[in-house]
Protein backbone atom coordinates (compact mmCIF):
# COMPACT_ATOMS: atom_id res chain seq x y z
CA UNK A 1 0.00 0.00 0.00
CA UNK A 2 1.64 3.34 -1.05
CA UNK A 3 1.68 6.30 1.20
CA UNK A 4 -1.21 8.14 -0.35
CA UNK A 5 -3.73 4.67 0.17
CA UNK A 6 -2.54 4.46 3.95
CA UNK A 7 -3.59 8.16 4.68
CA UNK A 8 -6.96 7.66 3.45
CA UNK A 9 -7.76 4.54 4.61
CA UNK A 10 -6.52 7.03 8.02
CA UNK A 11 -8.32 9.19 7.62
CA UNK A 12 -11.43 6.84 6.61
CA UNK A 13 -10.86 5.50 9.83
CA UNK A 14 -10.67 8.67 12.16
CA UNK A 15 -14.16 9.79 10.66
CA UNK A 16 -15.66 6.11 10.86
CA UNK A 17 -15.23 6.43 14.69
CA UNK A 18 -16.01 10.09 15.05
CA UNK A 19 -19.28 9.72 13.52
CA UNK A 20 -19.56 6.49 15.73
CA UNK A 21 -18.53 8.22 19.03
CA UNK A 22 -21.38 11.19 18.34
CA UNK A 23 -23.80 8.40 17.60
CA UNK A 24 -23.02 6.93 21.18
CA UNK A 25 -22.64 10.20 22.91
CA UNK A 26 -26.32 10.88 21.39
CA UNK A 27 -28.05 7.83 22.54
CA UNK A 28 -26.72 8.19 26.32
CA UNK A 29 -28.17 11.57 26.25
CA UNK A 30 -31.30 10.23 25.69
CA UNK A 31 -30.91 7.51 28.37
CA UNK A 32 -29.96 9.81 30.66
CA UNK A 33 -33.09 12.10 30.51
CA UNK A 34 -35.10 9.10 30.55
CA UNK A 35 -33.63 7.76 33.58
CA UNK A 36 -34.08 11.09 35.11
CA UNK A 37 -38.13 10.48 34.19
CA UNK A 38 -38.37 7.63 35.92
CA UNK A 39 -36.94 8.29 38.71
CA UNK A 40 -39.18 11.69 38.91
CA UNK A 41 -41.68 9.13 38.30
CA UNK A 42 -40.87 6.66 40.47
CA UNK A 43 -40.33 8.81 43.32
CA UNK A 44 -43.62 11.44 42.74
CA UNK A 45 -41.15 14.11 41.51
CA UNK A 46 -42.30 17.14 39.81
CA UNK A 47 -41.85 16.54 36.15
CA UNK A 48 -43.06 17.46 32.64
CA UNK A 49 -43.91 13.92 31.13
CA UNK A 50 -45.75 11.52 32.34
CA UNK A 51 -44.28 8.10 30.47
CA UNK A 52 -40.74 7.30 29.54
CA UNK A 53 -42.45 6.83 25.59
CA UNK A 54 -42.10 10.38 25.70
CA UNK A 55 -38.65 10.77 25.30
CA UNK A 56 -37.92 10.33 21.58
CA UNK A 57 -34.73 8.57 20.74
CA UNK A 58 -32.31 9.73 18.49
CA UNK A 59 -32.89 8.93 14.65
CA UNK A 60 -30.81 6.63 13.24
CA UNK A 61 -32.61 5.76 9.97
CA UNK A 62 -30.11 7.91 7.81
CA UNK A 63 -26.92 6.83 10.61
CA UNK A 64 -24.12 4.80 8.55
CA UNK A 65 -21.96 4.32 12.24
CA UNK A 66 -20.99 1.05 13.49
CA UNK A 67 -23.60 1.69 16.40
CA UNK A 68 -26.21 2.68 14.47
CA UNK A 69 -25.58 -0.24 11.68
CA UNK A 70 -25.51 -2.57 14.54
CA UNK A 71 -29.19 -1.44 16.37
CA UNK A 72 -31.19 -0.99 12.96
CA UNK A 73 -29.92 -4.75 12.17
CA UNK A 74 -31.19 -6.45 15.08
CA UNK A 75 -34.66 -3.73 13.94
CA UNK A 76 -34.75 -2.74 17.75
CA UNK A 77 -38.45 -0.92 19.32
CA UNK A 78 -38.17 2.19 21.56
CA UNK A 79 -37.52 -0.17 24.56
CA UNK A 80 -35.53 -2.76 23.39
CA UNK A 81 -32.95 0.21 22.75
CA UNK A 82 -33.16 1.44 25.79
CA UNK A 83 -32.34 -2.04 27.47
CA UNK A 84 -29.07 -2.45 24.97
CA UNK A 85 -27.62 1.11 26.01
CA UNK A 86 -28.34 0.04 28.97
CA UNK A 87 -25.64 -2.58 28.96
CA UNK A 88 -23.44 -0.87 27.17
CA UNK A 89 -23.01 2.16 29.12
CA UNK A 90 -20.68 0.17 31.85
CA UNK A 91 -18.10 0.08 29.35
CA UNK A 92 -17.64 3.80 27.65
CA UNK A 93 -19.76 5.81 30.68
CA UNK A 94 -20.44 4.36 34.10
CA UNK A 95 -20.71 7.09 36.54
CA UNK A 96 -24.24 7.34 34.33
CA UNK A 97 -25.44 4.85 36.52
CA UNK A 98 -24.40 6.28 39.84
CA UNK A 99 -27.84 7.02 40.21
CA UNK A 100 -29.02 3.79 40.62
CA UNK A 101 -26.57 3.30 44.08
CA UNK A 102 -29.22 5.94 46.28
CA UNK A 103 -29.97 4.12 48.90
CA UNK A 104 -33.49 3.48 50.78
CA UNK A 105 -32.94 5.67 53.71
CA UNK A 106 -36.17 3.72 55.38
CA UNK A 107 -33.98 0.45 55.28
CA UNK A 108 -30.92 1.77 55.17
CA UNK A 109 -30.52 -0.25 51.93
CA UNK A 110 -29.99 -0.36 48.52
CA UNK A 111 -33.40 -0.23 46.28
CA UNK A 112 -34.24 -3.85 45.37
CA UNK A 113 -35.92 -2.67 42.28
CA UNK A 114 -33.24 -1.14 40.73
CA UNK A 115 -31.14 -4.55 40.95
CA UNK A 116 -27.34 -4.31 40.19
CA UNK A 117 -24.82 -7.10 40.48
CA UNK A 118 -21.80 -7.02 42.22
CA UNK A 119 -18.10 -7.33 41.09
CA UNK A 120 -14.71 -7.17 42.35
CA UNK A 121 -13.48 -6.00 39.02
CA UNK A 122 -15.71 -2.96 38.19
CA UNK A 123 -16.54 -0.43 40.98
CA UNK A 124 -19.41 1.14 38.75
CA UNK A 125 -22.81 -0.03 38.56
CA UNK A 126 -23.34 -3.52 36.96
CA UNK A 127 -27.28 -3.06 35.78
CA UNK A 128 -28.86 -6.42 35.89
CA UNK A 129 -32.34 -7.22 34.07
CA UNK A 130 -33.88 -6.32 37.43
CA UNK A 131 -32.47 -2.85 36.45
CA UNK A 132 -33.96 -3.16 33.19
CA UNK A 133 -37.55 -3.66 34.23
CA UNK A 134 -37.52 -0.49 36.61
CA UNK A 135 -36.56 0.95 33.76
CA UNK A 136 -38.57 0.37 31.42
CA UNK A 137 -41.86 -0.37 33.46
CA UNK A 138 -41.50 1.13 36.97
CA UNK A 139 -43.83 -0.32 39.33
CA UNK A 140 -46.19 -1.24 36.94
CA UNK A 141 -46.26 -5.41 37.75
CA UNK A 142 -47.96 -6.19 34.00
CA UNK A 143 -45.76 -4.11 32.23
CA UNK A 144 -42.84 -5.71 33.90
CA UNK A 145 -44.48 -9.25 33.31
CA UNK A 146 -44.47 -7.82 29.67
CA UNK A 147 -40.97 -7.44 29.19
CA UNK A 148 -39.46 -10.11 30.60
CA UNK A 149 -40.12 -11.81 27.81
CA UNK A 150 -36.81 -9.83 26.05
CA UNK A 151 -35.11 -11.99 27.92
CA UNK A 152 -36.96 -15.23 27.34
CA UNK A 153 -34.44 -17.79 24.51
CA UNK A 154 -36.85 -16.81 21.16
CA UNK A 155 -36.45 -13.09 21.14
CA UNK A 156 -33.91 -11.26 19.76
CA UNK A 157 -31.65 -10.97 22.32
CA UNK A 158 -30.93 -14.85 22.94
CA UNK A 159 -31.16 -15.86 19.14
CA UNK A 160 -28.18 -13.23 18.22
CA UNK A 161 -26.13 -13.92 21.10
CA UNK A 162 -26.57 -10.01 22.66
CA UNK A 163 -25.70 -10.86 26.06
CA UNK A 164 -23.55 -13.64 27.60
CA UNK A 165 -25.76 -16.49 28.68
CA UNK A 166 -27.24 -16.26 31.96
CA UNK A 167 -25.97 -18.30 35.00
CA UNK A 168 -28.35 -21.37 35.18
CA UNK A 169 -28.37 -21.20 39.12
CA UNK A 170 -30.04 -17.82 39.51
CA UNK A 171 -32.73 -18.60 36.48
CA UNK A 172 -35.02 -19.15 39.91
CA UNK A 173 -34.68 -15.56 40.37
CA UNK A 174 -34.06 -14.28 36.67
CA UNK A 175 -33.87 -11.13 37.45
CA UNK A 176 -31.12 -11.16 39.04
CA UNK A 177 -28.74 -11.63 36.21
CA UNK A 178 -26.30 -9.03 35.07
CA UNK A 179 -26.80 -7.92 31.44
CA UNK A 180 -23.52 -8.52 29.69
CA UNK A 181 -22.81 -8.01 26.56
CA UNK A 182 -20.87 -10.26 24.75
CA UNK A 183 -17.10 -9.78 23.10
CA UNK A 184 -18.89 -9.89 19.48
CA UNK A 185 -21.33 -7.23 20.15
CA UNK A 186 -18.92 -5.11 21.60
CA UNK A 187 -16.10 -5.51 19.20
CA UNK A 188 -18.74 -4.58 16.27
CA UNK A 189 -20.08 -1.20 18.38
CA UNK A 190 -16.64 -0.22 18.86
CA UNK A 191 -14.71 -0.87 15.58
CA UNK A 192 -17.23 -2.44 12.92
CA UNK A 193 -15.48 -5.76 12.89
CA UNK A 194 -16.44 -8.94 13.51
CA UNK A 195 -15.24 -10.76 16.56
CA UNK A 196 -12.92 -14.42 15.41
CA UNK A 197 -13.37 -17.03 17.88
CA UNK A 198 -10.18 -18.97 19.00
CA UNK A 199 -10.11 -22.68 18.97
CA UNK A 200 -10.73 -23.79 22.36
CA UNK A 201 -11.76 -26.59 23.98
CA UNK A 202 -15.33 -24.85 24.46
CA UNK A 203 -15.09 -23.66 20.66
CA UNK A 204 -13.33 -26.70 18.53
CA UNK A 205 -13.63 -24.88 15.38
CA UNK A 206 -10.66 -22.90 14.29
CA UNK A 207 -11.24 -20.27 10.70
CA UNK A 208 -9.98 -20.80 7.38
CA UNK A 209 -8.79 -18.76 5.22
CA UNK A 210 -7.10 -18.55 1.86
CA UNK A 211 -5.07 -16.48 -0.29
CA UNK A 212 -6.13 -17.66 -3.77
CA UNK A 213 -9.00 -16.30 -5.37
CA UNK A 214 -12.71 -17.89 -7.08
CA UNK A 215 -10.88 -18.14 -10.41
CA UNK A 216 -8.11 -19.92 -9.39
CA UNK A 217 -10.64 -23.15 -8.37
CA UNK A 218 -9.54 -25.36 -11.63
CA UNK A 219 -13.35 -27.70 -11.53
CA UNK A 220 -15.38 -29.41 -14.18
CA UNK A 221 -18.14 -27.93 -15.47
CA UNK A 222 -21.34 -29.64 -13.22
CA UNK A 223 -19.46 -28.98 -10.37
CA UNK A 224 -19.35 -25.25 -11.14
CA UNK A 225 -23.10 -25.66 -11.38
CA UNK A 226 -23.71 -27.02 -8.28
CA UNK A 227 -21.58 -24.67 -6.70
CA UNK A 228 -23.26 -21.77 -8.22
CA UNK A 229 -26.60 -22.62 -6.17
CA UNK A 230 -24.99 -22.47 -3.28
CA UNK A 231 -23.79 -19.24 -3.55
CA UNK A 232 -26.91 -17.99 -5.37
CA UNK A 233 -28.87 -19.47 -2.16
CA UNK A 234 -26.30 -17.39 0.56
CA UNK A 235 -27.25 -14.52 -1.22
CA UNK A 236 -30.56 -13.93 -1.96
CA UNK A 237 -32.33 -16.55 -0.15
CA UNK A 238 -34.11 -14.19 2.03
CA UNK A 239 -35.61 -12.69 -1.25
CA UNK A 240 -36.38 -16.13 -2.07
CA UNK A 241 -37.98 -16.95 0.85
CA UNK A 242 -39.49 -13.49 2.00
CA UNK A 243 -41.05 -11.84 -1.77
CA UNK A 244 -41.91 -15.66 -2.45
CA UNK A 245 -43.62 -16.52 0.96
CA UNK A 246 -41.84 -19.23 0.68
CA UNK A 247 -40.44 -19.63 4.23
CA UNK A 248 -42.99 -21.08 5.57
CA UNK A 249 -42.17 -24.19 3.40
CA UNK A 250 -38.59 -23.95 3.12
CA UNK A 251 -36.36 -23.51 6.23
CA UNK A 252 -33.50 -21.10 6.05
CA UNK A 253 -30.38 -23.10 6.03
CA UNK A 254 -28.76 -25.06 3.60
CA UNK A 255 -26.47 -28.44 3.88
CA UNK A 256 -24.23 -29.68 0.82
CA UNK A 257 -21.89 -32.62 1.14
CA UNK A 258 -18.69 -32.26 -1.10
CA UNK A 259 -17.31 -35.93 -1.50
CA UNK A 260 -15.06 -37.37 -4.14
CA UNK A 261 -10.80 -38.48 -3.33
CA UNK A 262 -8.29 -36.67 -1.38
CA UNK A 263 -6.78 -33.55 -2.60
CA UNK A 264 -9.52 -32.38 -5.21
CA UNK A 265 -10.12 -28.84 -3.86
CA UNK A 266 -13.17 -29.86 -1.13
CA UNK A 267 -11.76 -27.60 1.23
CA UNK A 268 -10.25 -24.81 -0.67
CA UNK A 269 -13.97 -24.40 -2.40
CA UNK A 270 -15.64 -24.18 0.81
CA UNK A 271 -13.00 -21.35 2.05
CA UNK A 272 -13.16 -19.87 -1.43
CA UNK A 273 -17.50 -19.84 -1.35
CA UNK A 274 -16.99 -17.69 2.32
CA UNK A 275 -14.34 -15.67 0.93
CA UNK A 276 -16.84 -14.65 -1.89
CA UNK A 277 -19.94 -14.49 -0.15
CA UNK A 278 -17.94 -12.49 2.93
CA UNK A 279 -18.81 -15.40 5.37
CA UNK A 280 -16.37 -16.54 7.83
CA UNK A 281 -15.88 -20.60 7.47
CA UNK A 282 -15.25 -22.90 10.48
CA UNK A 283 -14.00 -26.11 10.09
CA UNK A 284 -14.96 -28.64 12.96
CA UNK A 285 -12.06 -30.23 14.74
CA UNK A 286 -14.03 -33.82 14.64
CA UNK A 287 -11.22 -35.06 17.32
CA UNK A 288 -11.86 -32.95 19.99
CA UNK A 289 -16.06 -33.54 18.96
CA UNK A 290 -15.92 -37.47 19.17
CA UNK A 291 -16.40 -39.14 22.36
CA UNK A 292 -16.56 -42.60 23.79
CA UNK A 293 -18.37 -41.27 26.61
CA UNK A 294 -22.25 -41.37 26.29
CA UNK A 295 -23.35 -37.87 26.02
CA UNK A 296 -20.38 -36.45 25.21
CA UNK A 297 -20.42 -36.14 21.64
CA UNK A 298 -23.76 -34.79 21.84
CA UNK A 299 -22.50 -32.11 24.76
CA UNK A 300 -19.36 -30.87 22.15
CA UNK A 301 -21.41 -30.51 18.94
CA UNK A 302 -24.25 -28.39 20.69
CA UNK A 303 -21.32 -26.05 21.88
CA UNK A 304 -20.40 -25.77 18.07
CA UNK A 305 -24.05 -24.86 17.01
CA UNK A 306 -25.06 -23.09 20.18
CA UNK A 307 -21.82 -20.60 19.67
CA UNK A 308 -22.75 -20.41 15.41
CA UNK A 309 -26.13 -19.78 16.06
CA UNK A 310 -27.10 -16.84 14.29
CA UNK A 311 -23.61 -15.87 13.15
CA UNK A 312 -24.15 -16.60 9.65
CA UNK A 313 -20.87 -18.67 9.10
CA UNK A 314 -20.64 -21.54 7.26
CA UNK A 315 -19.54 -24.99 9.42
CA UNK A 316 -17.24 -27.02 7.77
CA UNK A 317 -16.98 -30.64 9.17
CA UNK A 318 -13.90 -32.07 7.01
CA UNK A 319 -13.40 -36.11 6.79
CA UNK A 320 -17.19 -35.87 8.38
CA UNK A 321 -17.26 -40.04 8.07
CA UNK A 322 -15.81 -39.69 11.79
CA UNK A 323 -19.38 -37.97 12.79
CA UNK A 324 -21.81 -38.74 10.32
CA UNK A 325 -21.53 -42.56 9.20
CA UNK A 326 -23.73 -45.17 8.92
CA UNK A 327 -26.00 -46.54 11.66
CA UNK A 328 -25.67 -49.64 13.10
CA UNK A 329 -28.17 -52.22 14.30
CA UNK A 330 -28.79 -51.87 17.86
CA UNK A 331 -27.62 -55.23 19.37
CA UNK A 332 -25.85 -53.32 21.97
CA UNK A 333 -25.87 -50.50 24.41
CA UNK A 334 -23.44 -48.96 22.50
CA UNK A 335 -24.95 -49.36 19.12
CA UNK A 336 -28.08 -47.54 20.62
CA UNK A 337 -25.86 -44.74 22.36
CA UNK A 338 -24.30 -44.29 18.82
CA UNK A 339 -27.54 -44.18 16.85
CA UNK A 340 -28.87 -41.64 19.26
CA UNK A 341 -26.02 -39.52 18.61
CA UNK A 342 -26.67 -39.50 14.81
CA UNK A 343 -30.43 -39.16 15.41
CA UNK A 344 -29.30 -35.62 17.67
CA UNK A 345 -26.94 -34.57 14.39
CA UNK A 346 -29.72 -35.16 12.48
CA UNK A 347 -31.89 -32.64 14.44
CA UNK A 348 -29.37 -29.73 15.09
CA UNK A 349 -27.69 -29.79 11.37
CA UNK A 350 -31.12 -29.56 10.18
CA UNK A 351 -32.12 -26.64 12.38
CA UNK A 352 -28.90 -24.63 11.53
CA UNK A 353 -29.72 -21.38 10.10
CA UNK A 354 -26.62 -21.35 8.01
CA UNK A 355 -24.71 -23.49 5.77
CA UNK A 356 -23.12 -26.51 6.38
CA UNK A 357 -20.67 -28.46 4.40
CA UNK A 358 -19.57 -31.82 4.75
CA UNK A 359 -16.75 -33.40 2.93
CA UNK A 360 -16.05 -36.90 2.52
CA UNK A 361 -13.97 -39.22 0.92
CA UNK A 362 -16.69 -41.79 -0.09
CA UNK A 363 -20.30 -40.59 -0.19
CA UNK A 364 -21.28 -44.37 0.22
CA UNK A 365 -20.05 -43.77 4.11
CA UNK A 366 -22.20 -41.33 5.55
CA UNK A 367 -25.60 -42.64 6.82
CA UNK A 368 -28.50 -42.24 4.56
CA UNK A 369 -30.96 -40.43 6.55
CA UNK A 370 -28.28 -37.22 6.34
CA UNK A 371 -28.45 -38.13 2.09
CA UNK A 372 -31.88 -36.94 2.31
CA UNK A 373 -31.27 -33.74 4.00
CA UNK A 374 -28.53 -32.51 1.75
CA UNK A 375 -29.53 -29.62 -0.39
CA UNK A 376 -26.91 -30.27 -2.92
CA UNK A 377 -24.32 -33.46 -3.39
CA UNK A 378 -21.63 -32.39 -5.38
CA UNK A 379 -18.85 -34.70 -6.38
CA UNK A 380 -15.18 -33.87 -6.75
CA UNK A 381 -13.50 -36.13 -9.13
CA UNK A 382 -9.87 -36.44 -10.11
CA UNK A 383 -9.31 -34.18 -12.55
CA UNK A 384 -9.09 -34.43 -16.41
CA UNK A 385 -6.19 -34.37 -18.52
CA UNK A 386 -7.06 -30.75 -19.45
CA UNK A 387 -8.07 -29.22 -15.86
CA UNK A 388 -4.56 -30.86 -14.60
CA UNK A 389 -2.67 -28.97 -17.15
CA UNK A 390 -4.47 -25.62 -15.64
CA UNK A 391 -3.62 -26.84 -12.12
CA UNK A 392 0.06 -27.04 -13.51
CA UNK A 393 0.45 -23.92 -15.18
CA UNK A 394 -1.31 -22.54 -11.97
CA UNK A 395 0.92 -23.79 -9.92
CA UNK A 396 3.98 -22.73 -11.11
CA UNK A 397 3.05 -18.86 -12.02
CA UNK A 398 5.59 -16.70 -13.75
CA UNK A 399 8.38 -17.04 -10.82
CA UNK A 400 9.96 -20.49 -11.45
CA UNK A 401 11.20 -21.10 -14.91
CA UNK A 402 10.74 -24.40 -16.54
CA UNK A 403 13.81 -25.96 -18.00
CA UNK A 404 13.38 -26.91 -21.41
CA UNK A 405 12.86 -30.34 -21.51
CA UNK A 406 9.43 -30.08 -19.14
CA UNK A 407 6.62 -30.32 -21.15
CA UNK A 408 3.33 -29.57 -18.47
CA UNK A 409 0.80 -31.02 -21.31
CA UNK A 410 2.57 -34.24 -21.15
CA UNK A 411 2.89 -34.95 -17.72
CA UNK A 412 -0.92 -34.21 -17.57
CA UNK A 413 -1.54 -36.97 -19.81
CA UNK A 414 0.74 -39.21 -18.18
CA UNK A 415 -0.41 -38.54 -14.35
CA UNK A 416 -3.84 -38.62 -12.84
CA UNK A 417 -3.27 -36.73 -9.87
CA UNK A 418 -5.48 -34.10 -7.79
CA UNK A 419 -4.63 -30.39 -7.46
CA UNK A 420 -3.53 -31.22 -3.24
CA UNK A 421 -0.78 -33.81 -4.74
CA UNK A 422 0.02 -31.49 -7.13
CA UNK A 423 0.29 -28.28 -4.72
CA UNK A 424 2.57 -30.81 -2.54
CA UNK A 425 5.06 -31.59 -5.68
CA UNK A 426 5.30 -27.82 -6.68
CA UNK A 427 7.18 -27.15 -3.02
CA UNK A 428 9.45 -30.25 -3.27
CA UNK A 429 10.30 -28.47 -6.87
CA UNK A 430 10.82 -24.99 -4.89
CA UNK A 431 12.91 -26.49 -2.63
CA UNK A 432 15.16 -28.09 -4.77
CA UNK A 433 15.79 -25.51 -7.20
CA UNK A 434 16.53 -22.73 -3.75
CA UNK A 435 18.91 -25.76 -3.08
CA UNK A 436 20.80 -25.33 -6.04
CA UNK A 437 20.25 -21.27 -5.90
CA UNK A 438 18.31 -20.93 -8.76
CA UNK A 439 14.34 -20.29 -9.43
CA UNK A 440 14.87 -23.14 -12.61
CA UNK A 441 12.30 -26.04 -11.95
CA UNK A 442 14.35 -29.63 -13.50
CA UNK A 443 12.29 -32.46 -14.99
CA UNK A 444 13.60 -35.19 -12.66
CA UNK A 445 12.36 -32.87 -9.78
CA UNK A 446 8.86 -32.93 -11.01
CA UNK A 447 8.77 -36.18 -11.74
CA UNK A 448 10.53 -37.17 -7.91
CA UNK A 449 7.45 -35.17 -6.67
CA UNK A 450 5.31 -37.21 -8.50
CA UNK A 451 6.62 -40.59 -7.55
CA UNK A 452 6.43 -39.14 -3.51
CA UNK A 453 3.16 -38.38 -4.03
CA UNK A 454 1.92 -41.58 -5.57
CA UNK A 455 3.86 -43.58 -3.17
CA UNK A 456 1.76 -42.06 -0.48
CA UNK A 457 -1.37 -43.62 -1.81
CA UNK A 458 0.27 -47.02 -2.92
CA UNK A 459 0.21 -46.19 -6.46
CA UNK A 460 3.89 -46.71 -6.77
Amino acid sequence: MDGKSFDSEMDLMIRNNHVNTNTILEEILWFEKILEVRFNLYFNNETAFSSINEILAPNLSENTSFYASFVKSLNLNFHERLVFILALIPHIKPAVLDILFTKNERFDKAFTEFGGANSDSHKGFIPTIETALFLLAGNNLGKRIEFLSYFETNHIFSERKIFENFEENTQFFKANNPLKLTLETLKFIFSGEKLTLTYSANFPAKRITTKLKWEDLVLQDFVYDELDDIVTWVNYSQEILMDWDLHKKVKNGFRALFYGPPGTGKTLTATLIGKLTDLDVYRIDLSMLVSKYIGETEKNLAKVFDVAEHKNWILFFDEADALFGKRTMTSSSNDRHANQEIAYLLQRIEDYNGIIILASNLKGNLDEAFSRRFQSMIYFPIPEADERYLLWKKAFGDKLALDKDVDLFEISKKYEIAGGAISNILRYCAIKAKQRNTNIVLLSDIEKGIRKELKKVGKE
